[in-house]
């Protein structure tokens, strides 16, 4: 079935009377269609065919205003079709740090596919607001390159090297749940592995995230002896996030281990002095550094607690805030 698009054409100008317009229907051609595949079913088209763009009195019209990708408003400062603009973002570029033993669940098996489609909906839901969606994981559900260290004759490097490729396996699962809902991903490794993913190239991974997809991060830093935390610390400052959201199975930083204490106070925002000198475990000290060094703020919180992934993204209140405060709010530009 054809679609009929508006195409104006002019009659021939005559010394006597001006170009007058009509407007008929012609037929969509497969490369018209296209326009309005699927993947671009968010955007609006404006096709104009004249000679002139001055109307009768010699007024400039106006532009019309488009939705771009993930609903935002084509042209800066308009809001969309529907008359509603979105509501300021505290950031617009997240790294979403996800541990192994997370994504295990209940730990009856490795991967829980409950948690992987949670963290799913989840991300897909701040996507469609325009927010840029960077994940890096863990593999201490499958492999612990530090635990093993020693056993068998097996060196840390060894070890380490072997965790790595554990996170290469998450990366994989979580990306093929985040497909099965729509969202476009990619998976990038520190090291190649060419036929299961995309080399880890920084301009290639901001041009992704820039496309609205997601984006995960495998394989650490690709280097024995360094924590995905400090991966996650890396790959933020070099695509130019704005934050590391870690997310744990408790609901942030508290004074004293809750489990042992009932008592125990939750933090709501720390400084990276404080996180040093109480030595409070929260990442390691690498990764806290590259963080302070490079201004960027980390919020802790609580992975099982539904909708904890949407709020942080957006920068809503939720667990504990390093190095930064909640009441500063950046809008979009």
């Amino acid at each position: 079935m054809s679609i009929p698009l508006p195409l104006t054409s002019y009659s021939p100008i005559s010394t006597s009377s001006s170009s007058i317009s009509r407007t008929s229907f012609v037929p969509l051609t497969l490369r018209h269609r296209n326009l309005f595949s699927d993947q671009n079913a968010s955007r609006r088209v404006f096709i104009t065919c004249s000679s002139s763009f001055s109307s009768n009195n010699g007024s400039t019209p106006e532009p019309m205003n488009g939705s771009g990708l993930n609903g935002q408003s084509s042209f800066p400062g308009m809001p969309s079709f529907d008359g509603a603009s979105n509501p300021p973002l505290k950031w617009r570029r997240v790294l979403l740090k996800v541990s192994g033993e997370a994504l295990a669940g209940d730990e009856q098996q490795n991967i829980d596919p409950k948690v992987t489609m949670s963290i799913a909906r989840e991300v897909a839901a701040v996507t469609r607001l325009g927010i840029e969606v960077a994940i890096v994981v863990g593999g201490g559900n499958i492999f612990r390159g530090s635990t093993w260290a020693g056993c068998s004759g097996l060196d840390r490097s060894s070890a380490d090297y072997i965790g790595m490729m554990a996170t290469v396996m998450n990366a994989i699962f979580l990306q093929a749940t985040m497909e099965s809902i729509g969202i476009p991903t990619r998976v990038q490794t520190a090291f190649r592995m060419s036929e299961v993913a995309e080399p880890y190239i920084r301009r290639r991974a901001i041009r992704h995230l820039e496309k609205g997809r997601v984006v995960i991060f495998a394989a650490g830093t690709g280097n024995p002896f360094f924590t995905t935390d400090t991966a996650a610390a890396l790959r933020c400052a070099e695509i130019n996030a704005e934050v590391v959201l870690k997310a744990t199975n408790v609901d942030g930083v508290f004074d004293d281990d809750p489990k042992r204490n009932p008592n125990a106070r939750l933090h709501e925002s720390l400084t990276y002095q404080e996180v040093t000198s109480k030595d409070l475990s929260v990442m390691d000290m690498t990764a806290i550094t590259l963080c302070q060094e490079n201004n960027i703020p980390v919020v802790v919180f609580n992975l099982s607690e539904p909708g904890n992934i949407a709020k942080a993204i957006k920068g809503e209140r939720v667990g504990t805030l390093i190095g930064g405060t909640w009441n500063s709010i950046v809008t979009a530009t």
